[in-house]
C-alpha cells in the first residue's frame, strides 16, 4: 500500500519540478498527469486492501470515555454479524474483514478515525454511533462517495446525502414515536420533559416531542433544559416536575445523566414513571449504579433482550458467551446494519475488487429494494431518504433486566 503512495508522491514531484521552468500550458498539463497519477494509487491501493478477495466493513464510535458502552455494542454486535456471514459463505462468497477505531464521542477525533479506517482500506461504513461525531463525518462519506449506515446516530440531518442510511429511529421520529406510545397505552396525560439544550439529540427529540404531544392527549405541564455545563444537579428541574403534577418525566438524553436523574429524584421523593429512548439504553451496566432506581423506567427501542424470538435467543447467547454480558439495542442495530449490507451488496452483486464510488454507486438503490427480519424489527426496509420502516416498541426495567412492555 505504501509502495504505491511513494511511487504516486515520486511521480508528483516530478511533475512539479519539470513544471518550475515551462509555460502555462505545460504546467497544466503537469498537474493534470501528476493528479491522474495519484487518482491511479489511489486505486491501486483500493485494489491491494481487497487483493486477498475481501470486503473491508467497519466504523468508529466511542470504546473509551462517557458513552463507551454505546460504541462498544456496536462493535461486538457487528462482529457477531460478521462471523456468522463469513462461517456461512461470506458477501457473494467473499468473507468480511471487520475493522473499527475509537472516536471517543468527539466530532473532530471521528474525522481522524474515518481517515484511519480508509488507511485501512474500508470499502463501507457502519457508523457513526453518536449523531455529533456522526455528523462531522457524512460530508466526507459524501466527498468520497462512500456508503455509510449509522446503527444509533439520530440527528435527522445525518441522511441528508444519497450515500447515508440510518438503522435506527431519527430525533424527530424518536420523539413523536414516544408521544405516540404514551398517549396509546394511556401512561399518563400530565407529562414533564427535562433535556439537554446543548445536545442536538436531545433537543431534536424533545422539539417532535413537545409538537406530537397534543395529537395523543397528552399535556406538557413542565419542560426543563439543562446543558453541558450543567449537567450534575438536576434537582431543580426535578422539583418542577413534582411541583406542576406531571405523572410521567420523559426524559430524552444518555443513562449518565439520566442515573443522576433517578437518583435524585429519590431524594426529593418523587416516584413518577421515567420514559427514556435508545441515550437510556445501557444504563443497567453502568458502574456502581443502583438498579433498584432504574425499577419500573420505560424506554422507547426496537430490542429487547428478552424477546423469545429464535433470531434474537441466538443473538443474546452469542453475545453473553463472546463478551460476557447481555447486548443492549445498539449491539442490535450494528447487527442488523451488517446484515443490511450483505443483502443489498448480494442484491447488487457487489464484489471486493470494485472501488468505493462504484460500490456505493450500486448500493445505495439496492438499499432501497431489501426487506428483511432482523434483531430491531421485522419486515425492515428503507425509504428514499434512507431511513427505516419499522414499528416502535418500549421495553420496561423489572427486577434489574429489560422486559418487553405490554
Amino acid at each position: 500500500m505504501k509502495k504505491f503512495l511513494s511511487i504516486a508522491l515520486a511521480a508528483a514531484m516530478t511533475a512539479s519540478l519539470a513544471a518550475c521552468g515551462s509555460s502555462s500550458g505545460t504546467s497544466t498539463e503537469a498537474a493534470k498527469e501528476s493528479s491522474e497519477q495519484t487518482e491511479a494509487a489511489e486505486e491501486s491501493e483500493a485494489s491491494e486492501a481487497s487483493a486477498d478477495g475481501e470486503f473491508v466493513i467497519g466504523g468508529s464510535g466511542p470504546l473509551t470515555g462517557g458513552a463507551a458502552i454505546y460504541g462498544i455494542a456496536v462493535k461486538n454486535g457487528g462482529q457477531i454479524a460478521v462471523d456468522e456471514i463469513n462461517a456461512a459463505g461470506g458477501i457473494n462468497g467473499h468473507q468480511i474483514k471487520w475493522v473499527f477505531e475509537d472516536d471517543e464521542h468527539d466530532a473532530e477525533k471521528a474525522l481522524n478515525a474515518y481517515n484511519t479506517l480508509k488507511d485501512e482500506g474500508l470499502q463501507m461504513m457502519v457508523g457513526t454511533v453518536t449523531s455529533g461525531p456522526c455528523l462531522s463525518v457524512v460530508q466526507e462519506t459524501a466527498d468520497d462517495n462512500m456508503f455509510q449506515i449509522t446503527p444509533s446516530g439520530t440527528t435527522a440531518d445525518i441522511t441528508v446525502n444519497p450515500n447515508v442510511f440510518r438503522m435506527c429511529f431519527s430525533d424527530p421520529a424518536q420523539g413523536a414515536k414516544s408521544a405516540q406510545y404514551i398517549g396509546e397505552h394511556e401512561l399518563a396525560t400530565k407529562v414533564g420533559v427535562i433535556y439537554d439544550s446543548s445536545d442536538p439529540y436531545s433537543q431534536g427529540i424533545y422539539e417532535s416531542f413537545d409538537a406530537e404531544a397534543s395529537n395523543y392527549g397528552i399535556e406538557i405541564v413542565a419542560a426543563e433544559a439543562f446543558t453541558a455545563d450543567s449537567k450534575t444537579d438536576f434537582k431543580t428541574q426535578i422539583q418542577k416536575m413534582k411541583d406542576a403534577g406531571a405523572e410521567l418525566v420523559f426524559l430524552p438524553f444518555y443513562y449518565t445523566e439520566a442515573a443522576l436523574v433517578l437518583q435524585q429524584s429519590k431524594e426529593l421523593n418523587y416516584s413518577p414513571i421515567f420514559f427514556g429512548c435508545d441515550g437510556m439504553d445501557g444504563i443497567l451496566n453502568l458502574d456502581n449504579f443502583d438498579k433498584s432506581l432504574a425499577e419500573g423506567l420505560m424506554l422507547l427501542t426496537p430490542f429487547s433482550a428478552d424477546a423469545e424470538d429464535e433470531l434474537t435467543v441466538n443473538f443474546v447467547n452469542t453475545y453473553k458467551d463472546k463478551y460476557g454480558e447481555t447486548p443492549i439495542q445498539f449491539a442490535a442495530d450494528a447487527y442488523d446494519c451488517v446484515y443490511a449490507i450483505k443483502y443489498a451488496a448480494e442484491k447488487a452483486n457487489i464484489t471486493p475488487d470494485m472501488s468505493i464510488s462504484d460500490i456505493c454507486d450500486a448500493m445505495e438503490p439496492a438499499m432501497g429494494e431489501i426487506e428483511f427480519d432482523g434483531l430491531t424489527g421485522e419486515s425492515i426496509k428503507f425509504d428514499e431518504n434512507g431511513e427505516p420502516d419499522k414499528a416502535p416498541k418500549a421495553v420496561v426495567i423489572k427486577d434489574g433486566a429489560y422486559v418487553l412492555a405490554d
